[in-house]
């Protein structure tokens, strides 16, 4: 193959030539019984890990066939990733190579399980799965790859198979991006991929419909092409900022959002991690949660060489969403002001250079705690989603208690409250 980098692989080696050298004799190459025999004994158990490890039901040679499909980052999976469409010879050499993957998905199994009879090897093709969620991808992409591998199964040619494969590349991408929401980042700047990222929508939190229309209208820019901001939520704890972030990390994912999680002492690494999805169809957000810098720390410098001032542009595919608990992002002193630190003969200079990251946040948004009736209003609503029969009165009681022990009104305080509830109560 010259496209498709699926030799690489050493399970699909194996399966490859077991099935060639079983269509023929071993006169002509072919493999003999004993050694066919051998060959699936060894491959079964692999396939069969593979299958539970995805909690997948169903032929489990199409599923592996699927996913190394998808992982395959390449020009041609990248142009139609891209949408730009191949022509002219690259796209006779692809053709050529799916070719080849068309035969090899198609095979059935079931004359060479009838001939040679390995215990368990039919069950490649009817597998039935023992987990109920797969321990490499959530749920949701998990049904993705399921659904890509029963349609490719469907096709009747290989130009139809090419085509089914498009149109997933267009809709989903390639290679990790197309399998993962989030992301962390490794010593080296390199992503590591998140399987389940946390359970948010924006319906989650109660009330903020104004500031959350700010946080979704700039994205909706982003993920369209459009000019947008890059974004600082700031304001109480507990009152939904990450939230926010995680939330349209799930809404998103069809329309090509990926969010990748920064955490502090790694933004001397931003620049190695743009560099690694620039020119990609997807839309980023390097997401820092509870962004602050002390006033010793120098790496906000970093930051905003990042955000904005460096002599390398950032890619349009990439925006910062940033939450504090300060709009102000490093501490700042009465003496900076004063002009008492010492040796500072221009504090007004150190003012500013302190300000200048928060200014950077093109689009700030403010995240104030609710007030004692929101308080109960949020309490409320939660209750009678997860349905919670508890009269008003009573409801109302306990939440105050419960605030008045935990630091005041908020929507993460309502949040726990009601979670101390439904564990009671059962």
């Amino acid at each position: 193959m010259r496209f498709y980098r699926l030799q690489d692989n050493a399970v699909f080696c194996r399966m490859q030539a077991l099935i060639k050298k079983t269509l023929h004799d071993e006169k002509h190459g072919g493999m003999s019984m004993e050694e066919a025999a051998r060959e699936m004994e060894e491959m079964l158990p692999v396939l069969l890990t593979f299958g539970e490890e995805q909690a997948v039901p169903g032929n489990l040679w199409q599923l592996y066939l699927t996913l190394l499909l998808i992982q395959d980052v390449n020009a041609y999976t990248l142009s139609c990733e891209r949408r730009e469409g191949v022509k002219g010879s690259v796209y006779q050499t692809v053709q050529q190579d799916l070719d080849e993957v068309f035969a090899l998905y198609q095979y059935d199994f079931a004359p060479l399980s009838a001939q040679i009879r390995v215990p368990g090897f039919s069950e490649i093709e009817g597998f039935v799965p023992g987990a109920v969620h797969s321990s490499i991808l959530s749920d949701e992409v998990r049904d993705n790859v399921r659904k890509l591998r029963d349609d490719l199964a469907k096709t009747e040619d290989a130009l139809a198979f090419r085509a089914c494969l498009e149109r997933f590349y267009a809709q989903y991408g390639i290679g990790v991006f197309a399998l993962y929401k989030g992301f962390r980042i490794d010593r080296d700047g390199g992503l590591l991929p998140i399987r389940e990222t946390a359970p948010a929508s924006l319906d989650d939190l109660v009330g903020y419909e104004n500031v959350k229309r700010k946080l979704k209208e700039n994205t909706d820019a982003f993920l369209e092409g459009r000019p947008a901001n890059n974004v600082l939520l700031y304001g109480e704890a507990g009152t939904g900022k990450s939230t926010c972030i995680k939330a349209l990390c799930n809404s998103d994912f069809r329309e090509g959002l990926r969010v990748i999680e920064v955490f502090k002492g790694q933004y001397e690494l931003l620049h190695t991690v743009i560099e690694s999805v620039r020119g990609r169809h997807y839309r980023f957000l390097l997401f820092m949660d509870d962004l602050s810098f002390e006033e010793f720390e120098t790496e906000y410098k970093f930051l905003k060489a990042v955000i904005e001032g460096g002599l390398e542009e950032r890619p349009e595919n990439v925006l910062i969403y940033a939450t504090s608990n300060r709009k102000h992002l490093i501490r700042e002193s009465f003496s900076d002001r004063d002009g008492l630190s010492v040796g500072d003969k221009h504090p007004g200079d150190t003012v500013q250079e302190k300000l200048s990251l928060s200014d950077r946040f093109g689009l700030s948004i403010y995240f104030e705690s609710p007030a004692q009736e929101e308080y109960h209003t949020i309490v409320q609503e939660l209750a009678d989603r997860y349905g919670l029969r508890i009269r008003r009165e009573e409801l109302r009681e306990m939440a105050t208690t419960w605030e008045l022990r935990h630091g005041g009104p908020s929507g993460r305080v309502a949040r726990q409250f009601i979670d101390d509830l439904r564990g009671k109560i059962g």
